[in-house]
């Protein structure tokens, strides 16, 4: 490869420079085959040759999963709908592939959708002993036993194009790994993507070499990234119904106020009529005088043309003044936006409600001072007599 890219003897003159000129650009890209003796094999350029520079370093999360859970992922060259109509027939396939034996019994983890119309299965492998005990089959035993040149065949056969052991690193390992550049990786750049490492906890650093790698990775992070839109989906519909069942809740619970309101008038009526009666044919007690005397300046405060009942008086003329204003100037053309006029509406409306509101609260507050002074009064009546 080096004589390649540096001095190539082909035809013994200015041509090989060319030549050389040409490998070097195929080295750099990582492709095509470099030509460099007449009577050599030409050299084949591939993304791990150390001339490549479509080189980059990524990370990857860590994988969580041990050896003894014993996962193996299986890829199939279908889509994920194909694998799923067929999945209990892959699964009694490999129990055939191993044996048929009643104490193994082979469970699907999960399935994962993978880019150009590939879905990895996800399995592992139950043995169950004699004496009851059950066990995982570890993952590098299962992957040992499917990477077989038999077994692989049979496998092959059924669209499967790769096997993964779903196994994480010791600490021994994950040590070798980082301390160990892979081929073809400048230890440079491999030290300086160690200490950019954003999270080594949880992330690990992995070549990047090609066109080819850097475009599934790209793949690999748009079936990601609507993974997580989906997901992003689901909870916004969640948020939605909660938000929905707040509001209902917040309108009952304003309904309950208002009934609460309304059955505390009916009690303290009914405590009037009560209290009444009771006091029948007694004469008018010093603390029942100083509660008149309270309620009628209470009445006569309610009734001022400086408190509420002239306050009310004279915001309803303002509102006639404004809607014959607006009358008399209905030639003029204005123009309002609909978030403007829907601000409007909602104001007005919430003012009318706290007026209307308002003005229930003191015609039931003036209906019990009338029924507390007619009992007053055939108190009085009948005292007299």
């Amino acid at each position: 490869m080096a004589a390649a890219v540096s001095m190539p003897i082909i035809f013994g003159d200015e041509r090989d420079a060319i030549i050389a000129k040409w490998n070097q650009m195929q080295a750099f890209w990582g492709v095509g085959k470099g030509y460099y003796s007449q009577q050599g094999a030409p050299v084949a350029f591939t993304p791990d040759n150390p001339f490549c520079r479509f080189k980059a370093v990524g990370y990857n999360c860590l994988p969580k999963s041990k050896n003894e859970d014993g996962l193996l992922g299986i890829v199939f060259k279908k889509k994920h709908s194909e694998v799923s109509q067929v999945q209990q027939a892959i699964v009694d396939k490999l129990g055939q592939l191993m044996g048929s034996k009643p104490t193994l019994s082979v469970h699907v983890e999960n399935t994962v959708t993978l880019p150009d119309d590939q879905t990895e299965l996800i399995i592992y492998v139950v043995e169950r002993q004699p004496t009851g005990v059950s066990r995982r089959i570890p993952s590098t035993e299962l992957y040992a036993f499917m990477n077989q040149a038999n077994i692989k065949t049979q496998l092959g056969q059924m669209e499967v194009v790769n096997i993964l052991p779903k196994t994480g690193f010791t600490a021994e390992q994950l040590k070798f790994y980082l301390d160990n550049p892979p081929a073809g990786i400048d230890p440079l750049l491999w030290q300086q993507a160690k200490l950019d490492n954003p999270d080594p906890e949880s992330l690990i650093p992995v070549p990047m070499k090609g066109f080819k790698e850097l475009h599934d990775r790209l793949k690999f992070q748009e079936r990601q990234t609507k993974l997580h839109q989906s997901r992003l989906d689901l909870i916004g519909q969640d948020i939605t119904e909660q938000q929905r069942n707040l509001a209902n809740m917040v309108a009952r619970t304003e309904q309950y106020k208002r009934k609460h309101l309304e059955l505390g008038h009916r009690v303290l009526q009914v405590m009037v009529r009560q209290e009444i009666y009771r006091k029948l044919g007694y004469a008018i007690q010093a603390d029942e005088e100083q509660l008149r005397v309270q309620l009628e300046a209470l009445q006569g405060e309610l009734n001022a043309p400086t408190q509420f009942k002239g306050r009310l008086n004279e915001l309803m003329s303002q509102i006639r003044m404004q809607n014959q204003l607006v009358t008399s100037r209905s030639e003029a053309n204005y123009q309002l936006d609909t978030a403007m006029q829907l601000e409007i509406r909602q104001h007005l409306k919430q003012q009318q409600e706290g007026l209307q509101h308002l003005i229930s609260i003191i015609k039931d507050d003036m209906e019990d001072l009338k029924l507390i002074e007619q009992g007053l009064v055939v108190d009085v009546k009948q005292q007299k007599r």
